[in-house]
């Protein structure tokens, strides 16, 4: 015979548990008030849904057909629940009470009241405005407050019949928001400072009810909260997993989590643990850990207090996580704890997407990141400041201080510090202003500060981010370097007109790989490694002097991504990774070859060649004929510059220079 359940539903984990008891099989009839409660209540194959308030007389007679009844009704719900108790003691109905758990007030500063005429009492003797979240069924007794049309501010379902009791009861316009939730703490946190609240009167709602989002907002905007206490229930209820299993169990399902895995998918929730353990959780991530069913992350992480009493994985690598939850699909809720922010160079990333390839639902919590913490420390809005992470990835320290009035970078440890206070020095960037925060949020926290040589000198902690300060950054538009601030010698150098020409064609992403082929004096090379801050230029010459007049520039111009390579193209490129653009200046009569090795090594691989003569230029016709690319233009370039001859300006006309743009046109 199929099981048969009853189920008064209305809330979050009704729906759920209705949904999740008829994809295992069940029968079951699901009771709402309303047509709005039937939006709680998924759409499955299995589920009938009453949407409109009963009668006892209604419910003893759907008793009779379910002997087995739920009550997932409001905490709050107290008439509803003593028909169903009584409904179930004249029937010989099973009652199951499916209890949502209460909120932890211990450290909230919350002023509890009984019900809502208390709240109006304790609000007459304060003074200032007051938002309202308990609904509209209850809103009048608010009247009873003096100067209620100014002070009292009502958040209430947008329905029809609900904003007309409301209109009739006094509240209308600015003080009256129609809305549907659940509610984040940021709308919380903006309504409440629209308002200007002092008080906040809510129920305890629970963490389905965004209780938690509730308590930060109104703690971020110093609003006194108001909590109108939960009636007294006559037994113990279970929470929703506890539900789930009792009713597997009775009804001989495959195990007591069979019903809650047919139900909604798996979820990780990811959680930023801030800075440190001094930062603490959020609000909001604090009840999520609490919620889960297992906690995982880095040993350091799972020393958080909402880790107390759960179990816990020690791991952080994405992958080990999954194949745990694999080998273990009764764990439905797992937290996974990543150090500061979910959104800054955690992490986060790669879990996220690999647990939505398996099948997992992601929720994010955020936390409070090293960024936030050290630009407090030092007194500076970090909206403005160059975020980057030289913790074990490769980055372009210099190149972005060289540019910059404020960085902001995490660093692998004392290791880190030093190197990046040496690369600071080595590239004329000695008289910038370094501040290092150690063990940020820790006990151990210090804060570092100097010249790079000061700072370099000092003992740093284990974990490490530097904000670098620099009073003269370079904010000189790109590709506009002048002919003789480079060190030049003898060697051949392409004037800046045709280098800003060229290296605009090439189209450079931040990240480009490039290759300069006949690098010359580096001139090029240089422009380019200013445009691709994250990347690197590969400057590729034979000649041992033109070589070392690059390593110069590299240093002069602070460009530490140019990697100079000496030797002869084609066969300097083979040891070198992929490119994804190409500049030649010089081939010595290898064009064609340096393009064929180019192409195997990135067939889609973007390249402008520069010929000053006619010979070069038709090798140019032949690579288009000959190799896979496209030619998508040919530019001649002349320039001519003005020179002084007594109080005359005569034009001096440089060498034309053909601009060739080609695409690779491989898979």
């Amino acid at each position: 015979m199929t099981a048969k359940v009853l189920v008064f539903a209305g809330t979050t984990e009704g729906g759920a548990i209705a949904a999740a008891l008829a994809r295992a099989g069940v029968q079951v009839h699901a009771c709402v008030a309303t047509e709005y409660g039937r939006t709680a209540v998924p759409a499955v194959p299995g589920i009938e849904v009453s949407a409109h308030p009963l009668s006892p007389a209604d419910m003893r007679a759907l008793m009779k057909e379910y002997p087995t009844v739920v009550d997932a009704t409001h905490p709050y719900a107290t008439v509803i629940k003593g028909h169903l108790r009584e409904a179930c003691r004249d029937t010989g109905a099973e009652y199951v009470r499916l209890r949502r758990p209460a909120t932890d007030l211990s450290a909230a500063g919350v002023k509890t009241v009984p019900d809502t005429a208390a709240a109006v009492e304790f609000l007459k003797g304060t003074q200032g405005p007051v938002l309202v979240t308990t609904g509209s069924k209850e809103l009048a007794q608010f009247t009873a407050l003096p100067d209620y049309q100014n002070r009292i501010y009502a958040r209430v379902l947008a329905l029809p019949n609900v904003i007309t009791q409301c209109n009739a009861a006094g509240f209308t316009g600015a003080h009256l928001f129609a809305m549907q939730g659940p509610y984040c703490e940021e709308l919380d946190y903006g309504m409440l400072l629209q308002v200007h609240a002092k008080y906040l009167v809510t129920k305890d709602s629970g963490a389905p009810g965004g209780m938690p989002e509730k308590l930060a907002a109104a703690r971020r905007a110093g609003a006194q909260v108001v909590l109108i206490g939960r009636p007294a229930e006559e037994g113990e209820g279970r929470d929703y997993a506890g539900t789930l299993a009792y009713l597997a169990v009775k009804f001989g399902l495959k195990s007591p989590t069979a019903a809650e895995q047919a139900a909604e998918p798996r979820t990780i929730i990811l959680v930023g643990t801030g800075a440190g353990p001094g930062t603490g959780l959020t609000a909001a991530a604090a009840a999520a850990v609490k919620s889960a069913d297992l906690v995982a992350g880095a040993a350091r992480m799972l020393q958080v207090p909402e880790t107390a009493g759960k179990p816990t994985l020690p791991e952080y690598l994405p992958d080990r996580i999954l194949s745990y939850l694999g080998q273990h699909p009764e764990i439905r809720r797992t937290a996974v704890l990543v150090s500061g922010d979910v959104g800054f160079y955690s992490a986060a990333k790669a879990l996220t997407e690999q647990a939505a390839a398996a099948g997992f639902s992601v929720e994010t919590h955020c936390g409070i990141s090293s960024v936030q913490y050290l630009c407090a420390l030092a007194g500076v809005p970090w909206q403005d400041v160059r975020l980057v992470s030289a913790h074990g990835r490769t980055v372009n320290i210099v190149g972005e201080v060289r540019r910059s009035a404020c960085t902001f970078a995490l660093l692998s440890g004392a290791a880190g510090v030093r190197e990046m206070c040496a690369l600071l020095q080595e590239y004329g960037l000695g008289d910038v202003q370094v501040m290092v925060g150690c063990d940020l949020g820790y006990p151990e926290e210090r804060v570092l500060r100097g010249a790079p040589v000061e700072v370099a000198a000092q003992d740093s902690g284990r974990l490490c981010a530097a904000l670098v300060f620099n009073s003269h950054p370079d904010r000189r538009a790109p590709l506009s370097l002048p002919d003789a601030e480079f060190i030049r010698g003898d060697a051949p150098m392409s004037k800046s007109e045709v280098r800003a020409l060229s290296v605009a064609k090439l189209k450079l992403p931040e990240d480009a790989v490039v290759y300069d082929i006949g690098a010359g004096t580096g001139s090029v090379s240089v422009e380019m490694a200013r445009e691709a801050v994250e990347g690197t230029v590969y400057a590729i010459e034979r000649d041992e002097t033109a070589a070392g007049l690059i390593e110069q520039n590299r240093q002069k111009f602070g460009t530490p991504n140019i990697e100079v390579v000496r030797g002869s193209a084609p066969e300097a490129l083979e040891p070198l990774p992929a490119p994804t653009h190409v500049f030649i200046g010089g081939s010595s009569g290898n064009l064609k070859d340096i393009v064929r090795t180019v192409l195997t090594k990135n067939p889609r691989v973007r390249i402008v060649v520069n010929s000053v003569t006619l010979e070069t230029i038709t090798e140019t016709l032949a690579v288009v004929r000959d190799c896979a690319v496209t030619q998508e233009e040919i530019v001649c370039l002349n320039v001519a510059g003005a020179r002084h001859l007594g109080r005359y300006n005569l034009m001096t006309a440089q060498n034309p220079v053909y601009i060739a743009v080609l695409q690779g046109r491989g898979a």
